[in-house]
């Protein structure tokens, strides 16, 4: 099998691991050697417990692995200060993970968060075009 196809279910098989689960660090270790990715993986995790991820597009090239996804759960957990608000989220993101010998050990990450604060109820739409 080639890496790009390699890389590719790799990520794939990573998605849903850990995907509408707790995100233990043990869990996240098991795929990656990036520590920032853990950090925020488990950060995000105590804002919203067993949230669920999609992969919308997958593009590969050498050892990096882009995927346009989506994130979805319930506000459970503090969030940036921002108390539980049991509101649902469906957050569109796209990350871009380097992988070395199965495990990624970095990665890229941009997600819209003027989406999220609108969802927890932070924003509406009027107050973003003031």
């Amino acid at each position: 099998m080639n890496n790009l196809k390699k890389n590719r279910e790799f990520i794939i098989k990573y998605f849903n691991a850990i995907s509408g689960i707790a995100k233990t660090r043990e869990l996240c270790e098991r795929y990656m050697k990036d520590d920032k990715l853990i950090e925020h993986i488990q950060f995000f995790e105590g804002a919203f417990p067993k949230y669920e991820l999609f992969i919308e597009e997958m593009i590969t090239e050498g050892n990096k692995v882009v995927v346009q996804g989506r994130a979805t759960g319930i506000h459970g957990g503090e969030f940036n200060g921002i108390p539980p608000t049991g509101r649902k989220m469906d957050l569109p993101f796209v990350i871009r993970y380097t992988i070395m010998n199965e495990k990624i050990i970095d990665m890229w990450l941009i997600a819209d968060q003027m989406i999220l604060m609108e969802q927890l109820g932070v924003m509406t739409p009027q107050t973003i075009q003031e």
